[in-house]
């Protein structure tokens, strides 16, 4: 299969109010890509840092602190800096004069997470929300690039590149536009609408696991880091009351090891998370939407929102590595609707962790009925978004015994036997059972 790749240069017309935000997102990005050249860029004394990995487990939270950037434009901001390092590691096995790579030229890399493009206009994340900039397009765009390959439906946007040009004070897009060229390949598109797709729904909790997902995998433990969140506290509210200088920078010790320790946490929910969907195969991850998780999540405080969140992110960056797909989806009614049969109520709820449907008298964990019903929702989205007149691509839940597509066909994995009970009622389809 031969791909046709065309970079396309389009002015933007950005609202003279917005330009100073995209100032700041420059300068905070290649600050990203700076610090971690920096970090990375250990010649002569040892071996140069070009795990991408690596960079992002020990730079991320320092750089989504320091900055206000999107989770993806920081993790853009490491790669820039990390790809430079393996070009330069390259260089010296040849014997190449080079050194550590330093960014200063005006450019932001965006990528489909950061950025919706459309034929006329393109939305970006900036420091400061996003900001919407028409393309300035000719009246007769003709046979330029712009109507060649932006504007044409045959070609789809890919990761593309914001500059600034300082002599004309305007920005500009380069649009890397690709089209598949293999006319068999886009035969079985159209038939088929879209690629197969199956989800993987992730339940986050105050207590009890963290993380439960819909194959029935039941990650970290929410109790322990409730725990350990106290003990740190205690230990902190020990030395406040000393109030010297070294009782301070003590205090500051407690918060990096805590921070340290939290972050190790959060990385190992993470993988297990990112594990379970590339052994089911999974093209998404569905998150309930974290917006207000404070005031709708009774005993979820400030600690748990900024977990979840990193949480969220974490699982983030790691998919785009496997080219996984993560998305949030509205709670609404997840912990009450039935995933076998559909039946909502309040009281299918019976306690904090067993849920057993009035209905149907279908009873499982808490947590684990929820994650289903979470994939549900971000399955029934992809459905809906599917424009085949042949159906659409199957679709489906990722759960422990196989799969279930929003019809309620359920498929039993091939390592399960007689486990044949359907527990959710979707066509696109949830990994689980």
């Amino acid at each position: 299969m031969e791909d046709v790749i065309r970079t396309v240069k389009v002015k933007l017309d950005v609202p003279d109010e917005r330009c100073d935000d995209l100032h700041q997102t420059k300068d905070q990005f290649l600050h990203c890509a700076n610090t971690t050249a920096e970090w990375a860029w250990r010649y002569p004394d040892e071996h140069c840092v070009t795990s991408k990995q690596q960079a992002e487990n020990v730079l991320y939270d320092r750089l989504r602190d320091e900055t206000a950037l999107t989770a993806n434009l920081v993790q853009k901001g490491i790669r820039r800096a990390i790809e430079a390092t393996k070009s330069g590691v390259a260089r010296l096995k040849k014997d190449d004069n080079t050194s550590q790579p330093h960014f200063d030229a005006w450019s932001v890399v965006y990528d489909k997470r950061s950025a919706t493009f459309h034929r006329d206009h393109v939305s970006l994340s900036t420091t400061n929300g996003r900001v919407e900039c028409p393309y300035v397009i000719p009246d007769d765009p003709g046979e330029t690039p712009i109507g060649e390959y932006l504007l044409n439906e045959n070609f789809e946007f890919r990761m593309s590149t914001l500059q600034y040009d300082r002599s004309t004070d305007s920005f500009y897009l380069h649009a890397r536009m690709r089209r598949n060229t293999d006319e068999h390949e886009q035969s079985t598109t159209a038939s088929s609408g879209a690629e197969h797709r199956t989800v993987l729904g992730v339940d986050l909790n105050v207590d009890g696991s963290l993380a439960v997902t819909s194959t029935g995998a039941f990650i970290g433990n929410a109790d322990e880091m409730n725990h350990r969140r106290r003990e740190f506290e205690k230990t902190r509210g020990s030395m406040q009351q000393a109030g010297t200088r070294s009782a301070h920078l003590s205090i500051q010790s407690v918060d990096d090891r805590e921070h340290r320790w939290m972050r190790d946490e959060l990385h190992r929910a993470s993988n297990q998370i990112i594990d379970d969907a590339r052994d089911h195969e999974c093209t998404h991850v569905a998150f309930e939407n974290l917006t207000d998780i404070r005031d709708r999540m009774a005993g979820a405080k400030r600690f748990h929102a900024w977990a979840f969140r990193r949480l969220y992110e974490y699982v983030e960056y790691k998919a785009e590595m496997l080219d996984v797909e993560v998305e949030q989806v509205s709670p609404a009614y997840t912990s009450q609707r039935c995933s076998k049969c559909g039946f909502t109520h309040e009281t299918n709820r019976r306690s904090k962790h067993q849920f057993m449907c009035q209905k149907c008298e279908y009873e499982l964990n808490a947590d684990y009925n929820a994650s289903k019903n979470i994939a549900r929702k971000l399955l029934k989205r992809l459905r809906s978004g599917q424009t085949s007149s042949g159906g659409g691509a199957p679709c489906q839940c990722a759960l422990k015994s196989g799969t279930l597509n929003l019809n309620g066909e359920f498929t039993a994995s091939v390592s399960s036997t007689a486990e044949g009970e359907s527990t959710d009622k979707p066509t696109t389809s949830v990994v689980g059972h």
